[in-house]
């Protein structure tokens, strides 16, 4: 354990400021650069894990989140990507209990807390990592590095990098995870503080509490494993005091052996076999559950990881590597997606980006001498330290022990910039230490790079807070990323721009020839803009190139359906059905191709079958109800009218074709009261004031007729056979009043 003051803290152009003080400024410090996205909605993702996730909702048991995915889906199903985060899906359902529904506010500010919270704590993780782990009388930490730890947190506090984690909600599982990872850091540390074990060096129980906490960690997000690396690294290098390069001279040469007695004594194997079998049963139960393995990607989310060639392979991970190196040192270039054709792969050794991955393993090589050569014992400690609280919670990221979903993820980053920010705060002090006359320089430039920190932050904050600044904003990061594309055409099709999203979509499909959903998506554009051969070339491309795309099977179904390829439309529905068993929308369309064909059993059919699967499918009662009036079987469709109401009790439409069956069937008092009860719910319903018009006038109530009628007609002037009605019913007004004496 290190005693004395760092000899660069005093160096540092900071004042010194007490506990309070440096926690409340690193707390505000994080909250000015986050606080803009505190109204932004549900973005990216979001969609997802928290609007279309059923765990979140009060009626679904609490249970299910043990069993399903972040994303909701039953981990043991093919389709899920095994992310396993209960404890996060937790608190979004907390979110959702206490804000009455998902409203989004409540989900960003408590991201932000988080945020402050683990910027506030990174300056205890800092001093213990920096200046040594000392205690005081009264059992409270140390700080003997005060400015140092204080700039690195405000650099973590601050750093762009994390917006996506505290701007996006489902960076929640990154906040979380390092928040237990914190916790299960210090609590580890405790264990030194008067252990009252029967090794009166440490306690065992607080290395158990740190095994829970990092358990939690886990159970947040999986990149939580990762503390048990620190924690080890920290007691062999700090704890133990032991002197790696040393060490490994001794054994490598057989000079000199080195003493292990001291190190036995002290409880390091006991500390690190409770960690390694703690480990390894979380591994374990981690790999239980997830059921049928790990989960599948595909080519477009990570392609390097299936090229065959190794040498390949390994270039373009390290290539990775920089860029993620790069978003650390400069991140002006943020992007929520790099995948698909975002970042080319490196394929020859003439590829100019070779120079990145080879400046990348100087720089740590560099790093690694020094840590573990350098005479210091500061200097190495610091150093150390700082390189494994970079690395090792991006090891699983890195694809050496699983192939990742991901090309780069400015997500993963949160936890390995604190190692970033303690190398950049170390490297800072020592330069103000080494070069004292150009102390106001640095001053100078680390406010310029404080205050870039915090500026970048506010701008990309403020761009996470709608979907149509995040997508756009990649435009200009990553032209090359067909999902990039994409989501931007999606978004400008969702408020009804869908002209431009055809432009995007076609870039999308450019840039991704077999980009399945783009397809899909500009097929279902054009087939509105009823440009329907193209429409039915496309998606006949994307269930060629993805058979069980249920989706796009159905929608091809529809557009040859329009184009009157009756047998071949049925065909594409039956196959959507085949993929996705339970599809009651393709059930819907099934059954307007059959009443197309008049096919009418079969029609009435398809639609029970749409209602069974989803008893609120509206359009589907609504069109039975039609068929059978159309066909003369008003009382059959009378019973699925009042069927269908009493799903639906406030839906317009079924009312308005259930008030035309019980007109038919001179039930005039009761068809009336469902006409005004569909008006009140939708009272510019020029169709609505019509028919209750003629209802009126086969009843003999003329005046009221006349109202409707001139109600309908000034809402609809070109309503089909309502100006007809009309002149009828004036011209027997007229009679009626001339024959009046």
């Amino acid at each position: 354990m290190a005693l004395s003051e760092v000899y660069w803290d005093r160096h540092i152009p900071l004042p010194k400021l007490g506990p309070v003080q440096a926690k409340v400024t690193v707390a505000v410090v994080a909250l000015l650069c986050f606080i803009n996205s505190y109204d932004g909605e549900f973005v990216f993702d979001d969609s997802e894990a928290i609007v279309n996730n059923k765990d979140l909702k009060p009626a679904t048991p609490l249970s299910n989140i043990w069993r399903n995915d972040f994303w909701g889906s039953n981990l043991s199903s093919n389709s899920s990507h095994k992310s396993y985060r209960p404890l996060t899906v937790l608190t979004f359902r907390l979110n959702y209990l206490i804000a009455g529904g998902l409203h989004p506010v409540g989900f960003h500010v408590l991201n932000i807390i988080l945020h402050a919270v683990i910027s506030v704590l990174m300056i205890d993780v800092f001093a213990i990592l920096i200046g040594g782990l000392d205690y005081d009388e009264k059992g409270w930490t140390l700080n003997r590095a005060p400015k140092t730890s204080l700039l690195a947190a405000i650099f973590f506090a601050a750093h762009p990098v994390h917006t996506e984690s505290v701007a996006g909600v489902v960076g929640r599982a990154d906040l979380l995870c390092a928040l237990f990872f914190q916790l299960s850091f210090l609590t580890y540390c405790k264990a030194f503080n008067n252990g009252r074990d029967r090794d009166d060096r440490f306690s065992i129980w607080w290395v158990v509490v740190s095994l829970v906490l990092c358990a939690a960690a886990m159970l947040c997000k999986e990149q939580g494993i990762t503390v048990l690396g620190v924690n080890a690294a920290f007691d062999v290098l700090l704890i133990c005091n032991v002197n790696v390069y040393e060490l490994g001279h001794r054994l490598l040469f057989r000079k000199n052996p080195p003493d292990l007695g001291e190190i036995v004594q002290m409880g390091l194997l006991k500390r690190l076999g409770l960690m390694s079998l703690g480990g390894l049963l979380m591994l374990y139960a981690r790999w239980r559950i997830m059921g049928t393995g790990p989960p599948a990607f595909t080519e477009v989310d990570n392609p390097a990881s299936f090229e065959e060639n190794v040498f390949t392979r390994i270039v373009n991970y390290n290539y990775y590597y920089s860029l993620n190196a790069w978003l650390l040192l400069c991140p002006w270039w943020l992007c929520f997606d790099w995948s698909m054709g975002c970042v080319p792969l490196i394929k020859s050794a003439t590829d100019w980006r070779v120079v990145w991955l080879l400046l990348l393993w100087c720089v740590l090589i560099g790093l690694i001498s020094q840590a573990l050569c350098s005479p210091d014992i500061q200097r190495r400690r610091t150093l150390t330290l700082g390189l494994v609280l970079l690395v090792v919670p991006f090891l699983p990221a890195c694809n050496i022990f699983f192939r990742v979903g991901f090309v780069v993820a400015e997500r993963v980053l949160y936890l390995s910039s604190a190692g970033y920010c303690l190398l950049l705060a170390y490297s800072l002090g020592h330069c103000c230490y080494r070069w004292t006359k150009y102390k106001k320089l640095t001053c100078v430039m680390l406010l310029a790079l404080l205050c870039m920190y915090v500026v970048r932050c506010a701008l990309r904050s403020h761009q996470w807070r709608s979907e149509q600044s995040l997508f756009s904003s990649a435009l200009s990061v990553c032209p090359l990323n067909a999902k990039v594309h994409y989501n931007v055409g999606k978004n400008l099709a969702d408020r009804g721009n869908t002209s431009a999203a055809v432009k995007y979509y076609r870039e999308a499909v450019r840039l991704h020839p077999n980009y399945v959903h783009a397809m899909n998506n500009l097929g279902n554009i054009l087939k509105e803009k009823n440009e329907l051969t193209e429409a039915e070339q496309l998606l006949s491309k994307a269930v060629a190139v993805q058979p069980d795309f249920a989706a796009a099977w159905m929608n091809l179904g529809i557009v040859q359906n329009s184009l009157r390829k009756f047998e071949a439309a049925e065909q594409s529905y039956w196959n959507a059905i085949h993929y996705r068993k339970k599809y009651p929308d393709c059930y819907y369309n099934l059954g307007r191709l059959y009443a197309d064909q008049n096919r009418h059993v079969d029609a009435l059919n398809a639609w029970r079958n749409a209602t069974m699967l989803k008893p609120d499918h509206s359009l589907a009662w609504n069109n039975m109800v039609i068929l059978l009036d159309n066909t003369g079987n008003l009382d059959q469709a009378e019973l699925i009218g009042r069927e269908g109401l009493k799903l639906l009790p406030n839906d317009h439409t079924i009312m308005f074709s259930l008030a035309n069956v019980l007109g038919k069937l001179q039930k005039y008092k009761e068809s009336e009261s469902f006409f005004l009860h569909a008006l009140r719910i939708n009272p510019n319903a020029a169709s609505c004031h019509g028919n209750l018009a003629v209802l009126y006038h086969r009843w003999g109530k003329l005046e009221l007729a006349k109202k409707h009628y001139e109600l309908s007609l000034k809402l609809d002037p070109e309503a089909p056979g309502t100006r007809d009605n009309y002149n009828m019913l004036r011209r027997k007004l007229d009679q009626l009043k001339h024959s009046t004496p």
